[in-house]
C-alpha cells in the first residue's frame, strides 16, 4: 500500500483536474454539484482526505489557534482546556497549546505562535505577562483574552466574568450569615482577577458596615497555597470567615482547617470562586460563586473564529453574570 493517497489520485479516478480535487474540499470554493459528486465518491473509495498544511499554503489560514495558558497547576484549567478543543474541533480548528508556567520565555512563545501562523490566540489566564499580549499585537495576531479584565487600553477583546460582581456577592453570603472577622485569601497579587475580585469584595463588606480583616495572596491557585496560606491566619480569633479568589485555593484552605480541627461553618465560614467540578464533591461541598466557564469559553472561541476571518472587526467587550451556589461550607440563615 502507498503510504498516502494524493488528491491527483483521486483526479485521475474521478477524470478530473487536480484543481477540482482541492476546490470540492476547501469552503466556499465553486465546482458543479455533479463534479463534487465524483470527486467526493472517488476519495472515499481509496480512503483520501486533503493535506491540510498543504491547503494553508493555497488559503493562507493554518487552522490553527494558539491557546495559551501558565496555570496547569490548577486542575480546574484541565477542565477548561477540554472545553476549549471540544469548540474548536466541530468547527475544524485545532489548538496549538502553549504553556507559560513557570517563567517560561514569552518571546519563545510568541516565536512559536509565528512560526506556526496561528490563526488567532486565545489567552486563557489573567495573570500572564503583559508583554506577552503586546507582543501578539506587535505581530498582528488577532488576541481573544478569556477570563480577563477589559481595559481601555489594551486592544484585544476580552470575555470573562464579573469578579467585581462575585466579590459583592461573596461579602453578602458571609455578611448575612453574621461572620464579622473576615479575610480574602487570593493567587497572585498582580493577577487582573485577584484583584477584581477583592476589590468587589472590598465593596460588598462596605456596603454591610464591615472592614476585610486581611488579605493574603499566593503565587498561583495551587491546593498547597491554599493550605499554606490558611496555616498562617488560623489563630484564635483572628478571622471567623474566608473568601477564596479560587475554588482549589478554598479546597486546599478547608483541608487545612481540617488538619487543625476547625469546625466548618460554625467555627470558620469558607466561601469558593469558580464552581469546578471538585466543588460540590461530597467530601467538600463548597459554597462558591460560579462563573459560567461554558459560556465563557464559547463565547471565546466564537470570537476568536471570527477574529481569523477578519482581525479587523471590532468586538464588543462580554462580561457574564456570577451566580452564589450554596452548599455546606457556610451557616445557614
Amino acid at each position: 500500500m502507498e503510504r498516502r493517497v494524493t488528491a491527483r489520485k483521486v483526479a485521475e479516478l474521478a477524470g478530473v483536474s487536480v484543481s477540482a480535487v482541492s476546490r470540492t474540499f476547501t469552503e466556499g470554493a465553486s465546482v458543479s454539484r455533479k463534479t463534487r459528486e465524483r470527486i467526493l465518491a472517488a476519495a472515499q473509495s481509496i480512503g483520501y482526505h486533503p493535506n491540510l498544511l498543504a491547503r494553508s499554503l493555497m488559503t493562507g489560514r493554518t487552522e490553527l489557534i494558539g491557546l495559551v495558558s501558565n496555570n496547569f497547576d490548577n486542575p480546574a484549567f484541565m477542565e477548561i482546556f477540554n472545553l476549549f478543543t471540544r469548540g474548536l474541533q466541530p468547527h475544524g480548528l485545532r489548538p496549538l497549546l502553549i504553556n507559560l508556567s513557570g517563567g517560561e520565555d514569552t518571546k519563545s512563545a510568541l516565536a512559536t505562535l509565528q512560526q506556526y501562523n496561528v490563526d488567532a490566540v486565545i489567552v486563557a489566564s489573567s495573570t500572564l505577562p503583559s508583554d506577552f499580549i503586546a507582543g501578539c499585537i506587535e505581530l498582528r495576531l488577532p488576541v481573544v483574552h478569556a477570563f480577563g479584565r477589559t481595559e481601555a487600553r489594551t486592544p484585544v477583546h476580552v470575555v470573562g466574568a464579573n469578579n467585581r460582581e462575585g466579590g459583592r456577592l461573596a461579602a453578602t453570603i458571609l455578611a448575612e450569615r453574621s461572620y464579622r472577622k473576615i479575610a480574602f485569601l487570593g493567587g497572585p497579587q498582580g493577577a487582573s482577577s485577584t484583584q477584581d475580585r477583592l476589590d468587589g469584595f472590598h465593596e460588598g463588606l462596605k456596603a454591610h458596615d464591615l472592614d476585610l480583616a486581611l488579605a493574603v495572596y499566593g503565587p498561583s491557585y495551587a491546593h498547597e497555597v491554599g493550605m499554606e496560606l490558611m496555616s498562617q491566619i488560623l489563630k484564635p480569633g483572628v478571622v471567623d470567615a474566608v473568601f477564596c479568589g479560587d475554588d482549589i485555593l478554598a479546597i486546599g484552605a478547608m483541608d487545612a482547617c481540617r488538619k487543625a480541627g476547625i469546625n466548618i461553618p460554625e467555627a470558620l465560614g469558607i466561601v469558593g470562586f469558580n464552581d469546578i467540578a471538585m466543588a460540590s464533591w461530597p467530601s467538600y461541598r463548597l459554597t462558591t460563586i460560579r462563573q459560567p466557564i461554558a459560556d465563557i469559553i464559547i463565547a471565546a472561541v466564537e470570537d476568536a473564529i471570527r477574529l481569523a476571518s477578519d482581525p479587523s472587526l471590532e468586538l464588543t467587550p462580554k462580561l457574564f453574570p456570577c451566580t452564589p451556589i450554596l452548599r455546606d461550607t457556610v451557616r445557614r440563615l
